[in-house]
Formats: structure tokens, C-alpha cells, sequence
């Protein structure tokens, strides 16, 4: 925190200094084109400027300038003694065509560091459209906020004051945004104003956005020609009514100086002039505006708006405890009639106690932008995960003229339980909640998602391709293994370094022999062309140099499978060496020939014996690392299309239907947790309750992560007729179960893949350590690894052993007697069951299971009475 605070008083100081540093430019905006005009640069700071440079335009001529004028102020606060300087730079300058230009920047150097002022716009206008008395004093700058006035006129006609009502748009939508400028244009010397009345806006909501209390005028193009204007006041007008609406005139008095004329005829009549206040009347004009309704089809989240908008949402807190207050915040940002906006109407989780809207519009001076946010206060009455639902928002879009609808995320939130409650207080409702006793009234809704439909006991963990990527895993490390020992023999091997290395060794022999060719030294080249021969078939058939005649070197070649002809070649270019040794020289051509046919040989045979040493022994591990497992993968007819027709039948109302079109999918011998859960939806919707849990079990049996299977089998219990009390179980044996079904099978067998890959590697590590650490490294990653990854595949397995187990049922029957023994009358009954109770089987004899419920108590009942899960 502290260094946030840091870097934003720095980047302040920063702001600060670069203001104390800046050329303001005071210019007219608009000049005619026969006026001389000043443009003014003013630089402050608590230095001057040790330069200062600017350029006159092309488009205008410089009559005066530059005069500079400068000004120190001091003052002295709490001991403290500051200083300001103000350096002022005047031009006098002249149009000399119309249009609209630019004052280029100025710069200026202060303590070293370059400032630039900023360009600015400028409108000439023709001469001839210009009033004569305005003419503009060339002897001081103008100041600084303030337009230079004109000088009073022998008479003020219309057209030299006026007053103007505009509208940024007259044609709109119901609800659309409409700025009004109410602004009055003269010529003439204004003293006062007198008898203001402004327009009534009868059929729009209206909301002055401005009114100075200060009139200030500044120079305007209207018509072609220049006036002094003001902003009188200025208005957010929405309409709320469609039709042709109107608004009616602004009238004001103004108190107007005029010189009066000279009635005695003295010379001092051109130096005193005198003047009448005169009161002169100025309307503005009626203006209509065209309203036009909004569409049809307006949304039902419709919140008023028209313009664009944005919305958001957001929670206080997302965790607190039970009685403690949290509120929604949601704003809504844009542009538009943000003033108007609507609150929106957000859906809270039931058990909620919801307090009066708190609304807050933060809206820019124009009202036309900005933001306006609703704070709704709730209280929670009950502990537990609730979610607000996503907030609906619709305004009608101006851009598109079409409705837009937004919406905000869903917001969840925790509520803890408060230990400090008490369990008997009350539950307070606001007048939109339900009662207590609506809550959980329903099922939740099918998924009508396509699922991922797998064949009946399918199981990742007993699949051919879980079984080929575990050969494969244990196949790598041995080839793994088998490279790594092989790479070390042949490191460790001379004799077949030495082999290897005979080609090269012979081929730099053979440049040595090179050089003595390149000098004709016949001699010198033959025998070492002569040395490197035998040096390369004594390295490469491993035979000392001492011990090699023609004869053993043709015969270890040929049983090298070198093909005859090099093998000829080979010994002809030993012979051609030996006579050149003894006799005379032939000459550079031959000794260029057997160089040649030396090098070639050389590279021949060294090719056709490494050919003849790869083994196809890789063979088969390349077969089986390329096998496919297309050969074990399952073809699934995934019926899609009986899926959508049963969605559909759901939605319609057709429940047995519905169950018929799914049950036409299990009977391909299909399943999946999603199935299962859409048929207990629609067998209870066909009030088929034991049917609806027998279902939902099912489903939960293949993933016991489905929450919405594990709502609706708790809200299907409820409606059971037998409460059975069941007996704790050992804390362990709940732990490990609970653990167990942490995830399902088929992830724990990618877990135990991945941790029994780390194992293998962690061997190989340790088998091929650099260093103590490594292997020790190795040695107990290993066991963890090895550890993790018997947890995984045993808790895998124990998920599809529960599945095929099979040892529990639903009773089907409305009502079920459970006997003493399997027998229908020698038998007693023992108690009643209802349709919907769970049992465990223990024991089949004949059409008779021995069940075992919740509570510990056993029996016997018909297997045609119930269905195993």
C-alpha cells in the first residue's frame, strides 16, 4: 500500500511540474479577414525562459512582434518564500485569405528542458460580413477567459443581437437523450439583462445542466459572420411522449448601450462620446421535435434505456456467516438517459432477506454518460453455497434501433454457520419469498446435453488400451535400459572404437598423400597412400599391422561380405603401390588415378560393412510401438438423434415416452451417468418413484460426483414411506471410501499411468546414476512414486469391483412383506417394506434374496419384488 501511495505522489509531482512548465496561447477563434488580431504566449513557472522561438504561419503576415513583457510574484506562507514568473511573448498578425488554419507551436526552453505549446485552430471569415465597430484594441493582449467586446454602434438592428435555442438532434425515439443550448449571439455593448424567461418543456422530462452565474462571451462563426456568444443556460431533454412535440420561445430584455448622436456641433464631439441605455427585446425561435415510439416486441427485462449501455455485478462479500448483511451492487454504464434507467430486477436464492434498493447516479456533467448503480442489502437466513443468477438487462440500442439484451455473470457466494445462533430464532421473510416448506419442492431438470455414451462395463482400468500403454510404458524403459547398457559397452569397447574410427583415420591419411601429390613427389605419395591402405583394413578387420598380407586381408573381406570386385580393386591398388615404390614414376595422371580409386574404395567398403552389420532386431519393437489402437478401441453407436427425440418428449409432457426412447438406448447396451439420470427424471415425472431411484442410483454408481443425480435421489427419498436408521459405519472405513470416490475409476487409472511412468523413470535413474545423490534421489522418488500409484490403481479397481458387485436393490413393489425365510408359507413375516427402500443382497436361493437393510435387520423377499441396481 505504501508503495502504491509512493508511485502516485510521484507521478503527481510529475503532473505539477510539467503544468509549472507550459505555453498557454490566448488567440481569437474566429477573425475577419481585414482584422488585425493578437496571439499571446504565456509561459509561468518559477524560472524564465532562456529561449523562446515560433514561427509566423504562410497563411496570415506578421504585423508586430515579437514584445515580450515578464512579471515576478512572490509571496511568503508559514516562512516559507515562493516565487512565480510569467513571461508573455504578443504577436500582431493579419489574415490573408479565409478559412480555417492553425497557430503552430511555440517552444521554449526553461532550466534546460524543451516546452511546446499546443496548436490551435483558427476561422477566418470574409470582411465584408464583419460589423465595423468590432474591431479589436492592438495595444494590450486580450486577457485570458474573456472576449474582446465591441464598441457600441449607433443603433442595434436584429441581425447585431439575437437569441438561439439549439438542439443537437430534433428527430429521436421515446426516452432518447436530447441536448438544448439556449445561447444568445450580439454585436452591440450589453450592460444588463432584465426579464428572463426560458422555455417550458412540456412533454419531455427536463434537467438544467448548466447555468452560469457568470455570462462570458466568446467570439462565434454564425452565418458567416462574427458575434459575441454566450451559453444562457443548457438542458438534458428526454422525451416522454411520442408525437411532434414543440418547444416554445426563450424571450429576454437586454439592457444595450448606444451612442447617442452629437447635437451641438463642437469640436470636442469626436472626443466625448455619449451614450443611452436602451431596452431591446430577443426571442428565440419555436422549435418541434419529431418523437417516435418505441418498437414492438419490447423485452421483458426492458429497464427504460435508451442509448448504449453496459452492465456489471458484484457481490460485498462472497463468504459470511448466517444474520450478517451482504449486498448485490449492480451499475450500469453508457451513454444515454442515464437518469431514467430502471432498476434491474435480480432473482435471489430463496431464504433471503431482501431490504429497499439504494440507487446511485453518477452521471458526468452532461447527464448523457456516465454510470448509475443499485445497491440491493439482503440478509441470509440459512447456511450453505447459493448462486444469483445471471441479471437480464434490456435497453433499446440507438446505433442498431433495435433492442439489445445484456446480462451479468452468475455470483456465488458461501454462507457459514453461525455458532452463535440461536437454533430456535425465527425466520424472517421479506414479501417475495416462500415459505419454508416450498423449498426443494421439485426435481431438478434433465441434462439435455449429448453425453459420452460408453458400451455396458466398460471400465478404462481393464481396457486392451489401458493394457497396451502400460506394455508400451514398460517397453520403453527396457529399450530404454537396453540402448543406455549398449551405449556404455561401446564406450568401454577400443577394438570397435578403433573400427569406427578407421575410415576417418584412413581419409586423413589420404590427405597427407594429397599434399604429396600436389607437389609430384612420387615417392613420398605412394607410400603413404601405401601406409594408409593397410592402416584402414588393420583397424577395420582388427588384424596387427605386422600380420597383414594380400592373402588375409582378401580372405577377411571377402568374409566381411564385400563384394568381390572391391575386394580386386582393393588388393590391385596395394600391388600398384608397392611397384611404384621400386620402379619409376608413371606420372601425376596415374598417381591422380590411384588416389581416386583409393578413396573410393576406401568409402565403398566401409559402406557395404556397416550395411551388413544392422540387424533387423528393431524391428519388432517398431511393430508394436506402431500399434494401432484402433485394433482395441470399441466402436460406439452413439444414437444421437433418439437422445434429441427423447429431450424433446420430455419437454412435451410425454414422460413414458421419454422413458421408452432412453430405454431404447440402454438396450444397445449404452450407458452413462447422464442417461441414467434423465430416465429416473422421467419415471418420476410418470410417477415411477421406485423406478426414479433405482435410476438415480445407477447413475451415481457410474460417477459419484453427479451432484444433480445426488439432489434429486435425496429429494426422491423424502417421499418414501420407510425411515430407517443407519448405523455408523468405522470413521476409516469412510475415509477410505470417501477418498475412493474422490474421482472415478477411469481417472484413477490415468493417475496410476502417470505415477507408475514416474516409478520406471525414477529406476532408470537410479540404475544409471551420475552422482550418490541422484541415485538416492532416485531410489525414494521411486517409492513414493510406486506407493501413489498402488493407491491409484487399487482404488480404480475397487470402483469397477462395486460396479460388478451388483449387491444392491430398490424395492419395486408398492408394498413388500419380508419373511423369516425363503419360503412363501413356512415363513413368518418379519416387517413391511415400501416401494423405493434401499437393500443390500446377501444371499440368493432360488427366485429368494437374503437383504440387509440400513439398520442391520435381515430378511428374505421375492427377486420378482425388486431390482437390483
Amino acid at each position: 500500500m505504501k508503495r502504491k501511495i509512493l508511485i502516485l505522489a510521484l507521478l503527481l509531482s510529475g503532473l505539477l511540474l510539467s503544468a509549472q512548465n507550459s505555453i498557454q496561447v490566448q488567440v481569437h477563434k474566429v477573425v475577419a479577414l481585414d482584422e488585425q488580431f493578437n496571439v499571446t504566449f504565456i509561459i509561468e513557472g518559477e524560472s524564465s525562459p532562456s529561449d523562446f522561438s515560433w514561427e509566423c504561419p504562410s497563411d496570415f503576415t506578421l504585423v508586430w512582434g515579437p514584445t515580450r513583457s515578464s512579471s515576478t510574484q512572490m509571496s511568503i506562507i508559514n516562512g516559507k518564500r515562493t516565487s512565480s514568473r510569467q513571461s508573455v511573448y504578443s504577436y500582431v498578425l493579419s489574415p490573408k485569405s479565409v478559412g480555417k488554419f492553425t497557430i503552430p507551436s511555440a517552444r521554449a526552453t526553461v532550466k534546460g528542458n524543451d516546452i511546446v505549446s499546443i496548436p490551435t485552430g483558427i476561422e477566418v471569415v470574409e470582411a465584408s460580413q464583419r460589423q465595423s465597430s468590432a474591431q479589436p484594441s492592438q495595444s494590450q493582449p486580450p486577457q485570458q477567459g474573456q472576449a474582446q467586446q465591441p464598441q457600441p454602434s449607433q443603433s442595434s438592428g436584429q441581425n447585431d443581437i439575437f437569441m438561439r435555442l439549439v438542439l443537437d438532434k430534433t428527430n429521436v425515439v421515446l426516452g432518447e437523450p436530447i441536448t438544448a443550448t439556449l445561447k444568445l449571439y450580439q454585436n452591440v455593448n450589453i450592460v444588463g439583462f432584465e426579464n428572463a424567461h426560458f422555455p417550458t418543456f412540456t412533454g419531455f422530462w427536463s434537467q438544467e445542466i448548466e447555468s452560469p452565474s457568470n455570462i462570458e462571451f466568446t467570439r462565434e462563426n454564425y452565418d458567416g459572420r462574427i458575434y459575441n456568444s454566450a451559453v444562457l443556460r443548457k438542458y438534458l431533454l428526454i422525451p416522454q411522449q411520442a408525437g411532434q412535440l414543440s418547444i416554445d420561445q426563450a424571450e429576454l430584455v437586454c439592457l444595450v448601450n448606444v451612442r447617442s448622436q452629437s447635437r451641438t456641433g463642437s469640436i470636442f464631439d469626436s472626443f466625448f462620446d455619449d451614450y443611452t441605455t436602451i431596452r431591446q427585446r430577443v426571442f428565440s425561435k419555436a422549435i418541434n421535435i419529431n418523437v417516435s415510439a418505441l418498437p414492438a416486441g419490447t423485452p421483458a427485462s426492458f429497464g427504460g434505456g435508451v442509448g448504449n449501455f453496459n452492465i456489471s455485478a458484484k457481490l460485498s462479500r462472497d463468504s459470511l456467516k448466517v444474520h450478517e448483511a451482504n449486498a448485490l451492487v449492480v451499475t450500469i454504464s453508457g451513454t444515454g438517459n442515464i437518469s431514467l434507467l430502471e432498476a434491474p430486477s435480480p432473482r435471489f436464492p430463496l431464504d433471503m432477506e431482501v431490504y429497499d434498493t439504494k440507487t446511485t447516479d453518477n452521471s458526468s456533467a452532461s447527464k448523457i454518460s456516465g454510470s448509475k448503480q443499485f445497491e440491493f442489502p439482503f440478509i441470509p437466513r440459512s447456511h450453505g453455497d447459493f448462486v444469483i443468477e445471471p441479471i437480464v438487462y434490456s435497453f433499446y440500442d440507438t446505433n442498431t434501433r433495435s433492442y439489445k439484451t445484456i446480462q451479468t455473470p452468475e455470483l456465488a457466494f458461501h454462507v457459514e454457520k453461525d455458532p452463535n445462533a440461536v437454533a430456535s430464532s425465527p425466520i424472517v421473510q421479506g414479501p417475495s419469498q416462500r415459505s419454508v416448506g416450498n423449498i426443494s419442492s421439485d426435481i431438478l431438470h434433465i441434462n439435455t446435453k449429448v453425453p459420452k455414451l460408453s458400451n455396458k462395463g466398460y471400465f478404462f482400468v481393464a481396457s486392451p488400451t489401458f493394457f497396451v500403454l502400460l506394455a508400451l510404458l514398460i517397453i520403453a524403459t527396457l529399450a530404454f535400459y537396453f540402448v543406455a547398457r549398449k551405449l556404455s559397452a561401446r564406450r568401454a569397447d577400443v577394438v570397435g572404437t578403433r573400427n569406427r574410427k578407421a575410415t576417418k583415420r584412413a581419409l586423413k591419411q589420404l590427405e597427407t598423400a594429397k599434399s604429396y601429390l600436389s607437389r609430384g613427389l612420387s615417392t613420398e605419395f605412394y607410400a603413404e597412400l601405401h601406409r594408409a591402405l593397410l592402416s584402414f583394413v588393420s583397424d577395420k578387420l582388427n588384424i596387427p599391422a605386422s600380420g597383414l598380407n594380400k592373402e588375409n586381408i582378401s580372405a577377411n573381406l571377402s568374409e566381411a561380405s564385400v563384394a568381390t570386385e572391391l575386394v580386386e580393386t582393393f588388393i590391385s591398388l596395394i600391388d600398384a603401390c608397392e611397384f611404384a615404390r621400386y620402379a619409376p614414376s608413371a606420372g601425376t595422371d596415374a598417381m591422380q588415378a590411384h588416389y581416386d580409386t583409393a578413396v573410393e574404395s576406401i568409402s565403398a567398403i566401409d559402406m557395404e560393412m556397416k550395411t551388413k552389420k544392422k540387424a533387423p532386431s528393431t524391428a519388432l519393437l517398431a511393430l508394436l510401438l506402431l500399434l494401432p489402437f484402433s485394433a482395441f478401441a470399441q466402436e460406439q453407436d452413439y444414437p444421437e438423434q433418439v437422445w434429441m427425440e427423447a429431450c424433446a418428449a420430455y419437454e412435451a409432457g410425454e414422460y413414458e415416452k421419454a422413458v421408452e426412447l432412453y430405454s431404447m438406448i440402454e438396450n444397445l447396451g449404452l450407458e452413462s451417468s447422464d442417461l441414467y439420470y434423465n430416465i429416473g427424471n422421467a419415471y418420476y415425472r410418470a410417477n415411477y418413484l421406485a423406478k426414479a431411484i433405482l435410476n438415480y442410483e445407477r447413475a451415481l454408481r457410474l460417477n459419484p460426483s453427479n451432484t444433480n443425480a445426488s439432489s434429486n435421489l435425496e429429494f426422491a427419498n423424502t417421499l418414501i414411506q420407510d425411515r430407517i436408521e443407519v448405523l455408523p459405519e468405522f470413521i476409516l472405513k469412510t475415509w477410505m471410501r470417501k477418498l475412493c470416490y474422490m474421482m472415478d475409476s477411469d481417472a484413477w487409472a490415468v493417475v496410476f499411468l502417470l505415477f507408475f511412468a514416474l516409478f520406471l523413470s525414477m529406476i532408470l535413474l537410479f540404475v544409471f546414476k551420475r552422482s550418490e545423490i541422484a541415485g538416492k534421489c532416485g531410489f525414494f522418488i521411486a517409492i513414493f512414486a510406486l506407493l501413489f500409484a498402488s493407491f491409484s490403481i487399487g482404488f480404480s479397481l475397487k470402483q469397477r469391483a462395486d460396479y460388478n458387485t451388483r449387491d444392491e436393490a430398490i424395492v419395486q413393489s408398492p408394498v413388500v412383506a419380508a419373511k423369516s425365510s425363503p419360503s412363501e408359507n413356512s415363513s413368518k413375516d418379519l416387517f413391511i417394506l415400501h416401494e423405493g427402500t434401499k437393500l443390500k443382497v446377501l444371499d440368493t436361493v432360488g427366485s429368494w434374496y437374503n437383504v440387509e437393510l440400513a439398520d442391520g435387520r435381515q430378511a428374505w423377499v421375492l427377486s420378482s419384488e425388486v431390482e437390483i441396481i
